[in-house]
Parts: structure tokens; C-alpha cells; sequence
């Protein structure tokens, strides 16, 4: 049983998953916590009745909205914890996946984030998902200042230090790859760590368009006090 570990799981109506996911996690890690974003199905009671630790928002404020949340509880409730999984609750990322990330972590402790790897040739991965998957992770890798293979994926592990010393602003998808670049941009170590490739025939809750136009907004707001920084030390 891991004690050093939680696992952080932002859901929103995945009923038909939820339960069987927190049960089988339970059998390797002490804490689970399930932020209910808003859902309007057993979301939350399928989860607390596995034994996870269940945080409800009344209304659904987003992925990134769900993971301040419990990234707040567990730095200021669970002082033991050293390291957060974080995993979707809509079966694309398997329990069996958690033990590479363990093992990453324990392996070398100059990394401070894991971030799974999927394979993108000869899978099932639909074709305009794989080139916003290969484009986005040139893109954030570059602001990033280091390679990044997929970073569009949630499955991950993050150091204590990071949740704490890294200070999200965003609320909604993009809030993930926020974290990337403000963790390179403090010099943290980004490591990656490969894990099964599962795609549902479940439609993405991520729109394509309006999600980049987050992820773009979310650099302009990021980069500008660095941009006014520059700006003020050149005319000094």
C-alpha cells in the first residue's frame, strides 16, 4: 500500500467508470481523492462508496478548475503526501500504468513531473488528434525549454514542490499544459514515462477550436508580465 503517493482524479459524469477505477486504486494507494466537477449523474457517490475522499463543485468549472481544487486539499490536509497522480476517470488511463510511474519516480529523483507516454503510430489514436497531439507537444515543449513527447496527456505524476511552488490561473484544458511551461520555466525536470494507448468511441470532451483558442490565450496572459519584465530591465 502507498502512503507517499496520492492519486488526484478530476471527473465529471463518469458513472460508468468511476467506481471500478477507485476500487482497483485503492488496492495500491491509501489516498484517492475524485474532484465531482458539477456532475449531474452518481459520479460522486460511485467513487466515495469505492473509498475515495470525493470534493464536489455545484457546477462543472472545468478540468483545470478540478485539479486546484484537489491539489489544494492535498497540500493543505495531507502532509505525507511527496507526489500526485494524476489520471482521468474515463478509463483511458489504466490502474496497471500507475506502477511505470512509481517506479520512474523512485528511479530518479531529479525529475519532478512524469508525464505517460501513448504511442501515436499504429493505434487507434483518430488522424486530427494525432497532429494537434505532435504540433501541441513541439509547441509547449518549446516554451518549456525541453522535449516533452506527449503533452496533451493528464496521465501524471508531480513532486509536491512543484503543485506548490507552480501557480495555475487557467480553468479548463489548457490548465494542464500551464503547468508544463511554468514548471520548465522554474527549472523543473520533465521526464516521460511510457503507458498503454486506449481510445474509447467516446467523443472527446475536448472541442478542438475552442480549446485552442484557450491555449493560445492562456500564453498571452503567461507571457505578457515576462514581455513587460524585459521590456522595463532593457529600458533601465
Amino acid at each position: 500500500m502507498n502512503r507517499e503517493i496520492a492519486v488526484l482524479i478530476p471527473a465529471h459524469n463518469e458513472e460508468r467508470t468511476i467506481g471500478g477505477l477507485v476500487s482497483k486504486l485503492k488496492e495500491k494507494f491509501e489516498t484517492v481523492v475524485v474532484v465531482d466537477d458539477g456532475s449531474s449523474d452518481r459520479t460522486g457517490l460511485l467513487a466515495e462508496e469505492n473509498g475515495a475522499t470525493v470534493l464536489k463543485h455545484s457546477v462543472c468549472r472545468g478540468k483545470g478548475e478540478a485539479l486546484k481544487t484537489g491539489f489544494r486539499y492535498i497540500l493543505e490536509n495531507l502532509s505525507d503526501i511527496s507526489a500526485v497522480i494524476t489520471m482521468d476517470g474515463d478509463g483511458q488511463h489504466k490502474v496497471e500504468d500507475v506502477v511505470s510511474f512509481e517506479k520512474a519516480y523512485r528511479r530518479n529523483k531529479n525529475i519532478s513531473i512524469w508525464v505517460g507516454k501513448r504511442k501515436i503510430k499504429g493505434t487507434d489514436m483518430p488522424f486530427m488528434r494525432r497532429i494537434t497531439n505532435i504540433s501541441m507537444s513541439i509547441l509547449i515543449s518549446l516554451f518549456s525549454l525541453q522535449w516533452i513527447p506527449d503533452t496533451q496527456n493528464g496521465f501524471r505524476l508531480i513532486k509536491r514542490d512543484v503543485i506548490r511552488n507552480v501557480t495555475l490561473i487557467t480553468s479548463k484544458f489548457e490548465t494542464e499544459s500551464e503547468l508544463l511551461i511554468k514548471a520548465g520555466w522554474k527549472m523543473y525536470r520533465i521526464g516521460s514515462v511510457p503507458i498503454s494507448t486506449v481510445y474509447s468511441k467516446e467523443k472527446s470532451k475536448i472541442n478542438p477550436t475552442r480549446d485552442t483558442i484557450r491555449f493560445f490565450r492562456m500564453l498571452l496572459i503567461i507571457l505578457f508580465p515576462l514581455l513587460m519584465k524585459v521590456k522595463l530591465w532593457k529600458k533601465n
